[in-house]
């Protein structure tokens, strides 16, 4: 038989169990440090009751008139609020699509008095007074635009998202005289993205309403 004696509680005196003492503490207050850092600022922020800041609320309604596809529009919104928020949430016209909402891709192009404008980045208030023309004010009834027959003849779109878009820039293209060679159109429309890569068969589209005559 062998004698089993309990350990000994007494810590060595060789100063190892005060280096791993400090270790533990150094750990933990690392931690804490780190658990602070990555905490979303508002939690830390404490609460302060004489603080001038004052927390942002709806804005007072601004009242202004609209042409939209031919149709009067009296209209009352935020003036935050903007030309493709309106379009898509107030009246219902989705054809203008969202995608970046940085003016980046181009997808929420349409027409004010004839110019091509990016919805995303213009105040629905601005345009007070002016004429748009969205996507689905493009067509006549039922009889499509000439750009909209190119681009189905052309198969120059795929998941379509971007389409209403490119549609709305290339008919701009060709009324500001851009569609004179392939190298043209390609900067013109260089804003606005494919990302199904449907390029060539766009400036197909394109080439054939110019060449063809048709009233852009």
């Amino acid at each position: 038989m062998t004698d089993d004696k309990p350990d000994d509680p007494t810590p060595p005196d060789d100063g190892t169990f005060f280096e791993m003492s400090d270790r533990r503490l150094f750990l933990k207050q690392s931690l804490a440090v780190a658990g602070l850092t990555l905490t979303p600022f508002p939690f830390l922020k404490t609460a302060e009751p004489d603080s001038d800041e004052t927390p942002v609320g709806n804005a007072e309604k601004v009242r202004f008139t609209l042409s939209v596809n031919g149709k009067k529009q009296q209209l009352s919104t935020d003036p935050r609020t903007t030309l493709l928020d309106l379009l898509r949430e107030q009246l219902g016209l989705t054809g203008t699509k969202k995608g970046c909402d940085f003016g980046q891709c181009g997808a929420c192009t349409v027409h004010v008095d004839g110019q091509r404008v990016l919805a995303c980045l213009s105040f629905a208030v601005m345009q007070n007074g002016r004429k748009i023309t969205t996507i689905e004010g493009l067509a006549k009834g039922d009889r499509l635009h000439p750009m909209q027959e190119a681009f189905i003849k052309h198969d120059g779109f795929q998941c379509g998202y971007c389409t209403p878009g490119q549609l709305m820039s290339a008919v701009s293209c060709i009324r500001e005289g851009c569609a004179n060679s392939e190298a043209d159109i390609q900067e013109y429309m260089s804003g606005n993205l494919c990302r199904c890569g449907a390029y060539p068969n766009i400036v197909k589209a394109i080439l054939d309403v110019k060449t063809g005559g048709q009233n852009a």
